[in-house]
């Protein structure tokens, strides 16, 4: 059985053609505003006044698109869409295509396979374009992540058997380091401390963390300590809890645009075995979202389709105020559902899915009151 793909009619390269024109225009447009306030100016700024020369400055600006145009395909998709339809509306085609019995569904299906490319480039700047050029961007600036960092080792009754705590790391190089061993006794729901470990260096290796020349404070249990011990090693963390606990120092260093999606997921699945629960939803949110928001894509641009039907007369700001109007609410509400899904007010299941559904309803509204 042969498979019959649909014919590419001349309609279909026209209204292909006009939308991605009109879409480029918008993302550029977008691109222009998003990045000329403040980071071409700075940019400018660091550049005159010899901090890099011209060459790494352009490449700097370069490494900044992706995450602009993260936001910008699904912007310029719906202002070139409604643009587009408003045009050939006012200039009375569209009438046409619906006189010469073209439904809706047929005179938007150009625009539909034009949302999943775009909806594909979306992913892949999200996926591998965002984390590379964050990557970039920090060598340029020469930049180190460095952080402090507490891993807390527990039993499976979730009693802690063993503090780490790191004033600051980088790389694999840690500083200024406190181990806390606890005791089996508890009082007065405080678990008693055995043991004190200070060490002014130490090392994050693959299958252990290792600190050199360490004092240790012997704790009685009465609280006070009544030994101390120099050791020339000491290996607070070892196994999957040296690795574990490599992993989480790292991913908190960094914001979860800067991570692929691979990580990302790998992220997730550690914070919820190590219980942190208000990390682990709020990454797997932002891990969601990596699916849903390229799906943006084709919902805006089905809603600027509708938006863009008009009658001759009819005035044109209407639309465009409506189309603004939804892309603020869409992003300004993204960190308020990151709050929700981080503080387990609702599951991550729904604060990710929720914008899809919102502009699903009003696609089916805006459909029902055109009368299509």
């Amino acid at each position: 059985m042969k498979l019959k793909f649909p014919k590419i009619t001349v309609y279909d390269r026209y209204m292909f053609r006009q939308v991605t024109m009109a879409s480029l225009v918008a993302i550029l447009l977008f691109t222009i505003v998003w990045i000329a306030p403040e980071t071409l100016l700075n940019t400018i700024k660091d550049a005159l006044s010899g901090e890099y020369g011209m060459k790494t400055a352009i490449l700097y600006l370069l490494y900044e698109l992706p995450k602009i145009l993260d936001k910008a395909f699904p912007v310029g998709l719906l202002l070139g869409t409604l643009f587009t339809f408003d045009k050939m509306s006012k200039d009375s085609e569209i009438t046409i295509f619906r006189a010469v019995g073209m439904s809706f569904a047929r005179i938007i299906a150009p625009v539909i396979v034009l949302s999943c490319i775009f909806t594909v480039l979306c992913f892949i700047t999200g996926d591998k374009g965002i984390p590379y050029a964050e990557a970039k961007s920090r060598a340029i600036g020469g930049s180190v992540r460095s952080t402090q960092f507490i891993y807390t080792k527990k039993d499976e009754k979730g009693h802690p058997l063993k503090a780490v705590i790191v004033s600051k790391s980088s790389n694999r190089k840690l500083n200024n380091v406190v181990v806390l061993e606890f005791a089996n006794h508890v009082y007065q729901d405080v678990h008693q401390l055995s043991n004190i470990y200070l060490a002014n260096v130490g090392y994050a290796h693959d299958n252990k963390w290792e600190l050199k020349k360490v004092k240790n404070y012997k704790i009685s249990n009465d609280g006070i300590y009544f030994d101390i011990e120099r050791l020339k090693r000491y290996t607070a963390l070892e196994g999957d809890d040296a690795k574990n606990a490599y992993t989480l120092m790292l991913y908190s260093t960094m914001k979860e645009r800067d991570i692929s999606n691979h990580d990302l997921h790998r992220y997730a699945k550690l914070l919820k075995k190590e219980k942190l629960w208000d990390e682990y939803n709020f990454i797997l949110n932002k891990y969601l979202q990596r699916y849903t928001h390229p799906l943006i894509c084709i919902l805006l641009a089905i809603l600027g389709c509708l938006l863009g039907f008009s009658k001759p007369r009819e005035q044109r700001l209407v639309g465009f105020t409506i189309a603004i109007g939804f892309i603020f609410l869409y992003y300004i509400t993204l960190p308020f559902f990151d709050l929700l899904a981080e503080k387990q007010i609702l599951s991550p299941y729904i604060t990710s899915t929720f914008p899809m559904i919102a502009f699903s309803f009003a696609i089916y509204g805006f459909y029902k009151s055109k009368d299509l």
